[in-house]
């Protein structure tokens, strides 16, 4: 497989099924923000973490490229010539988004009560999390943005939306993990 093409010189790339669109279009930038966001995982996951977490976010590092490849590949081209989906929604169906649900409460049992919003940060792997975490909200907003021109599965939304929650619960667990402290955001006002 030959890396560099030369076909998107010009400022635009084709998506699954060959449709020419900017570099710039909407379902780019979603499918784009998901490739950074899965690149961000990647990186908390090289990092020193319990091998369970690994586990967890090796699987959502695969769930994110079939995200991708789902948001990459236009309304017209989902069925193949038998009528078949071309990219099944068992990647993004609400088995996978129950089972970030149950990583979020099982974390929760084991953190102190939030009662302010925290700063991100306390060390480096926390600080990726968080970073990870906006990516992961930006590449909702986008893609939110795309579904209102082109309606996606919604199962996508809604396990963006769940992934975020997931992200910023793992911060705070890798912020205890690694007996760092938590910095509350506390407004000038309430000092």
């Amino acid at each position: 497989m030959k890396i560099y093409t030369k076909t998107g010189d010009k400022g635009k790339t084709s998506l699954f099924g060959g449709t020419r669109v900017p570099k710039y279009h909407v379902r780019i930038e979603a499918y784009g923000t998901i490739d950074e966001l899965n690149a961000y995982i990647g990186l908390v996951r090289a990092q020193k973490i319990d091998q369970h977490t690994a586990t967890i976010l090796l699987n959502i590092q695969n769930e994110l490229f079939t995200l991708g490849a789902m948001l990459a590949t236009p309304s017209e081209k989902e069925l193949l010539k038998s009528g078949k989906q071309r990219l099944t929604i068992e990647k993004t169906d609400t088995n996978k988004i129950k089972l970030l649900e149950t990583e979020i409460d099982a974390m929760n049992e084991t953190l102190p009560t939030m009662t302010h919003f925290i700063l991100p940060g306390g060390n480096t792997i926390v600080s990726h999390c968080h970073i990870a975490r906006c990516v992961c909200r930006r590449a909702e907003r986008i893609t939110t943005l795309l579904n209102d021109e082109n309606s996606i599965n919604p199962q996508i939304l809604i396990y963006l939306n769940r992934l975020s929650d997931y992200l910023f619960v793992l911060a705070r667990k890798l912020t205890q993990d690694n007996k760092s402290l938590e910095t509350p955001w506390i407004p000038e006002k309430a000092k």
